[in-house]
């Protein structure tokens, strides 16, 4: 409590600078994040922080609570410094969120001991195998996210008989990115909130809630904790870096350990637990958030972090850009720090026949271009010791506002509709200040890897590694050839500006792989040769035209792929032709069984998952794909469920 106090008064002399750092060449209008609090604070605050002795650094304020810094801005120290800048109180608002990692919850309720739907009882998780459940991301190591007709509990036919059931409300969440987990009758499940929920698979009553430091946006994995004969821990990371380890059973914090000291770390894809281990991604926002003249660009590089599920300690750490960012200049005297990025958005995936680990990164955010952005990367799982890496995106280095390049001729892209004097985000070139970095690269069209890689094992024993890029391109490589390219098929019917065509993921039985575009369908191809299948067009909603495409991974059945849009669209279609099965919109109004009535948005990077006859849609989404905000978690199920 000490510490924080000292922060609070600290606030006073460093956010004098609201008023007096004003720029006076207008930085990027939109910068490319979950909030608009990154801009806002770059734009009046980065001058100081982190660089005055008497102003906390960007670090330091991230361990606060929204609420704290909110009152400092609206009654505190802090409200005549904002009001003389004309800050809004949104735009308050937006500050304290991003600084600190979670939505405001003033009067929203969001501990479960203050809701209505508590459980009658609560009995300790027995096993993973008792009912059929979907753990983490995909409920296999092969990030297939595909579930067998006995556990799935549904067929071709059963699916169009589906009915809602309940709904579940986040309060104070605004997205839902991460995708529910089912274990033993339980749904494990998050928001931006920082909430973590356990609720009855059945019934939608609530077992426990814990809160974690900032929003949570990894899937939840549930294992049972390594030297324990009886107890399930939940793993799950938080946007500010953090990896928690909680009781399954009570929601009871067992271990938090942050998986490296940058301040902008972030865990987004899945974690993998295996052999009493987890494999963690981490990427960052690094290029979007610090992206002002005020911020010598960047320092963050991906990394796969290994760490002893019981204790929390790091085993190993792989950084996916090998070389240590320094301090450059470009020929114009532009500081910045180099070679950043690379971060690791999807989930990793765990191969133990071949004993690898295999991630995708996404894009460079400066100079010099390594080799190892846009790229798959497999790694040794006992060391962490990089094994291959096949990059299918070269000279892919960006930063926020500087002009959008095109990829070359040789990889047969077709141009990025991007209007000319616009940087990729849509922000005018011109308006970019003195000292704003941008890279030597003209050839940057964030054509990166956002979703993770798949493992498909052929009938005819062949096994690839099939990864999809924001381009609209899909690869496949063979792991047993140092990542040898087999085949690649390009499935895009448009790429929107930087925003990808295939985005969160897909899904893969022993036939064909199925992925969702942005630019709205769905589309199959065909393992063995990368031949297209089929394409079904899937337009939006009239209520929800504004709000078109498909981002959300994708998650299959026996003859069943579901596939959920940014219009608010949870849709089942046929593996064999493409045709729809099933529909609901998640945008109507329902009472939620913890007594908040509200509606649905976008869905746009957690999938849907399927366990035991029941569907489990989360609604809403307001990232970087322009959705619309809700704070919903929907079951379905057939009549007789």
């Amino acid at each position: 409590m000490k510490r924080f106090v000292i922060m609070i008064l600290a606030l006073a002399p460093a956010l004098q600078c609201i008023e007096a750092q004003q720029p006076t060449t207008q930085p990027p209008a939109n910068r490319a994040s979950e909030g608009d609090g990154a801009t806002i604070f770059g734009n009046f605050c980065e001058n100081c922080h982190g660089k005055l002795d008497n102003a906390p650094s960007p670090q330091a304020l991230k361990q606060l609570a929204p609420e704290r810094i909110y009152q400092a801005l609206t009654t505190g120290d802090m409200r005549t410094q904002a009001d003389d800048a004309k800050l809004t109180d949104k735009q308050r608002r937006d500050i304290s969120e991003w600084v600190g990692g979670r939505k405001l919850e003033f009067g929203e309720h969001p501990d479960a001991k203050d809701m209505p739907n508590h459980c009658s009882s609560n009995a300790p998780i027995q096993s993973l195998a008792s009912l059929p459940g979907w753990n983490g991301w995909s409920n296999d190591l092969t990030n297939a996210r595909f579930q067998s007709a006995k556990a799935a509990g549904l067929s071709p036919a059963t699916v169009s008989q589906l009915q809602f059931k309940w709904a579940f409300a986040f309060p104070s969440a605004a997205s839902v990115y991460g995708q529910p987990t089912i274990v033993d009758g339980r749904v494990f499940a998050s928001a931006d909130s920082g909430y973590v929920y356990s609720l009855d698979a059945t019934t939608g009553c609530v077992h426990w809630s814990f809160q974690a430091q900032s929003g949570v946006a990894s899937a939840i994995t549930i294992a049972k904790r390594p030297g324990t004969s009886t107890q399930f821990a939940a793993y799950f990371g938080d946007i500010r870096g953090n990896v928690y380890a909680v009781d399954a059973s009570n929601g009871e914090l067992l271990w938090k350990t942050p998986v490296d000291p940058h301040p902008l770390s972030r865990i987004r894809g899945g974690i993998k637990f295996y052999n009493d281990r987890l494999y963690i991604p981490v990427a960052s926002l690094e290029e979007p958030e610090s992206a002002s003249a005020n911020y010598v660009c960047c320092s963050f590089r991906g990394m796969v972090v290994a760490m002893d599920a019981r204790s929390g300690k790091q085993i190993w750490k792989t950084y996916t850009i090998g070389e240590t960012p320094t301090q450059r200049k470009k020929a114009d005297g532009t500081a910045f720090i180099g070679p950043s990025g690379a971060g690791i958005w999807g989930p990793t995936m765990v191969d133990p026949k071949r004993k690898a680990i295999y991630v995708s990164t996404g894009n460079a955010f400066s100079d010099p271009d390594t080799g190892r952005s846009d790229a798959v990367i497999a790694m040794e799982m006992d060391t962490g010791k990089i094994l291959w890496v096949r990059q299918a995106q070269p000279k892919d280095v960006w930063h926020t506002g500087c002009p959008a390049g095109n990829p070359p001729a040789s990889t047969g892209l077709p141009p990025k509709p991007v209007p000319e004097g616009r940087g990729r985000g849509g922000n005018p070139v011109a308006n970019r200040p003195p000292g704003y970095y941008c890279p030597e690269s003209t050839e940057n069209p964030d054509y990166d890897f956002s979703a993770g890689v798949m493992l498909a094992n052929l009938p005819n024993g062949k096994t690839l590694l099939i990864v999809a890029q924001k381009a609209g391109m899909v690869w496949a490589y063979d792991p047993d050839k140092k990542g040898t390219l087999v085949w690649k098929r390009y499935v895009a019917r448009a790429v929107p500006g930087g925003n990808g065509e295939i985005v969160f993921g897909g899904a893969l039985d022993t036939e064909n792989a199925y992925f969702a575009l942005r630019s709205g369908g769905l589309v199959a191809v065909r393992l063995s040769t990368g031949a297209e299948k089929w394409f079904t067009p899937v337009p939006p909603q009239e209520s929800m035209k504004n709000h078109s495409g498909l981002t959300a991974a994708v998650t299959l059945i026996p003859g069943v792929v579901f596939a959920a849009g940014l219009d608010g669209m949870a849709r089942a279609f046929s593996t064999v032709d493409g045709k729809e099965l099933w529909a609901y919109d998640t945008t109507q109004e329902v009472k939620t069984v913890n007594g908040i009535t509200t509606k649905g948005g976008s869905i746009g990077s957690a999938g849907v998952t399927v366990a035991d006859g029941m569907v489990f849609v989360p609604s809403g989404y307001s990232g970087f794909q322009g959705g619309a905000p809700a704070n919903l978690l929907l079951a379905f199920g057939t009549p007789s469920r």
